[in-house]
Formats: C-alpha cells, structure tokens, sequence
C-alpha cells in the first residue's frame, strides 16, 4: 500500500486544535513541531489520517474558505467533530499519538515542572526486586524448544 502524504498546514492546524496553545511557554501540539513524530508513528494508518485531513480541507471548502486553515478558529472544533464521526478512529487516533508525543517533548516536560530528561537511568529509584519469586517459572518445563 502506498503511503498518502498528509496535508502538512491542515495537520499543523488540526494538532493545535486538538491539543491548543495554553500560554506562551506551552505551545500547542502543531507549533511544537512534533508532526513528523506522530506520522512516523501513524504506519499503516497514515491513509485514514490522510483522508480525516482532506475530508476536513472538503469541509472547509464547502463552507466557503479554502481550506481547514482558512476556517476561523472557532468554527474548526466543530468540523473535527463532524469529521471524526464520518472516519471513525480518525480523531481517537491522532489524539492518542499527540497526547503521547507532546507530552514527552523536553520543552513541555521542563513546562510542567519535569526535569525534561529521561526518568532511567538519573531519575526514578529502582526497587531490589525478590527474584526468588521467579523460582516457580524457572522451576516449569520449558514450553518451548532450543533452536540452533
């Protein structure tokens, strides 16, 4: 299958939409910059969120602008949800990667009051774990077979 390239501005627009600018130290998902990590992420989904992106270009255009862009900003939560339930998964997809990619940028980390560098190794206090408690799986027969 041939990878559908996204409408770069109607994505940028659509992250700010679903995660928006919340003051001038917390930008909103599409000005992050973090689009190209999400469509990385997207694999075989990338067609469905291409076709969520030009359904909402359409829209817009129905409506009498341009494009998803060119719709004033108040009127853009709207048609995400008129888009959303004509391409299920559409939206629930793209907020899950933006929630995940945005959150684990160092910039929104450090904004929040996250030291912005990764929890492991400098971070978070790893229990001594009771490795005795593995006895009885390494006591089992084996459920597999030794390949060479």
């Amino acid at each position: 299958m041939t990878e559908a390239p996204l409408t770069q501005k109607t994505f940028v627009a659509l992250l700010d939409e679903l995660i928006p600018a919340r003051d001038d130290v917390l930008p909103g998902a599409g000005s992050l910059g973090i689009g190209s990590h999400i469509e990385a992420k997207l694999g075989e989904a990338l067609p469905l969120v291409a076709a969520g992106l030009a359904a909402l270009d359409a829209k817009a255009h129905e409506r009498g602008v341009d494009d998803f862009v060119s719709l004033p900003v108040g009127l853009r939560a709207s048609l995400v949800s008129e888009v959303g339930a004509e391409i299920p998964g559409f939206v629930d997809l793209l907020v899950y990667h933006a929630y995940g990619a945005y959150y684990q940028n160092p910039r929104v980390a450090v904004a929040i009051g996250l030291s912005g560098e990764p929890p492991y190794p400098r971070g978070y206090e790893l229990e001594e774990g009771n490795l005795g408690l593995l006895d009885p799986v390494r006591e089992r027969e084996k459920l597999y077979r030794e390949v060479s």
